[in-house]
């Protein structure tokens, strides 16, 4: 097979990534990133709260987890407004239990939906981020730019208002950006986005946001419901990738050593539901227990390797 002559002249091919929205670098080439108190592994718990639409929007893709069959989808619907009034507060108990804080990546139709979850997320000092509208608010490059602007101002303008929060982070939906996405979040003031997923520390682009990486990889929506793993072997790689990521803030002959971040990102009807919980509720008390764990929001992450930039 013949490539296309123009195959090679891609205009934005360059070392590292075919873009221009940081200077493409190996993590082990950076200066080594220290954590409060000594501790070596940042572990950031992440929770979306998500309203899925009964009825979808396929524009160009459906998100993950959105309605199945013919529609109405009642089945998967209800097991979505199951985990925002039952399984979500069974995780709240967990993070209290563990004394925890977490960032929840809230849609603004949650907010207006769910009011009293918001307030005890709040209650607990958990922060919150944005995550659009509603799980029909994805961004694509074929999004118009008007429209763009608009789905992100009034994500961003719904969650305020009815969480009283004017969040620090954005995670789009399915963690799909437009080539503007980055500079509209920047010019609405969020310090940092969480779609790009190729480290295991912040970086900062070009325009100054910040990512802070939320690996796919170690979703409970992954692990458990795409792969079919058990949530007890699900907590089992989230130590077991604790346990090397911590050996590598000691150092190995490719690393200069230093620390180290671990996103978990968690969903409500999945690891909430009874039979689930109390592998988070263990995998908690196992992580808040360990001498290298820093736990904390994503905002705090942000700032503690700000302060080192």
């Amino acid at each position: 097979m013949t490539l296309p002559a123009d195959y090679t002249t891609y205009p934005r091919r360059a070392e590292g990534y075919d873009h221009d929205y940081y200077d493409w670098s190996n993590m082990h080439d950076r200066a080594p990133v220290a954590w409060p108190d000594g501790k070596s592994v940042a572990v950031w718990l992440c929770i979306s709260l998500e309203w899925f639409p009964i009825t979808p929007e396929d524009k160009p893709f459906r998100a993950p987890g959105h309605m199945v069959t013919p529609y109405p989808d009642y089945r998967h619907y209800t097991v979505r407004d199951y985990g925002n009034r039952v399984g979500v507060f069974r995780m709240l108990e967990a993070f209290k239990a563990a004394g925890v804080k977490a960032s929840f990546a809230v849609n603004a139709a949650v907010a207006e939906r769910y009011a009293e979850l918001i307030k005890a997320v709040l209650a607990d000092g958990h922060e919150i981020i944005a995550h659009s509208t509603d799980m029909n608010g994805t961004i694509t490059s074929d999004l118009a730019e008007a429209d763009e602007r608009a789905l992100i101002a009034d994500s961003l303008t719904r969650l305020e208002a009815a969480s009283g929060v004017k969040p620090k982070g954005w995670l789009s939906i399915a963690r799909s950006q437009s080539w503007r996405t980055a500079d509209i979040l920047t010019e609405h003031g969020l310090k940092y986005t969480c779609d790009w997923v190729n480290d295991e520390l912040p970086y900062r682009f070009k325009n100054g946001l910040v990512n802070l990486p939320l690996n796919t990889e170690l979703s409970d929506r992954m692990i458990i419901a795409t792969q079919q793993h058990s949530a007890e072997g699900w907590a089992q790689m989230m130590r077991d990738a604790f346990d090397w990521l911590a050996g590598e803030a000691r150092g190995t002959a490719y690393t200069k050593g230093g620390g180290r971040m671990l996103p978990i990102h968690i969903t409500p009807y999945i690891i909430g539901q009874p039979f689930r919980i109390s592998a988070l509720e263990q995998l908690l008390t196992d992580l808040s227990g360990r001498a290298e764990a820093w736990i904390a929001p994503g905002a705090e992450i942000v700032s503690a390797w700000e302060e080192q930039q």
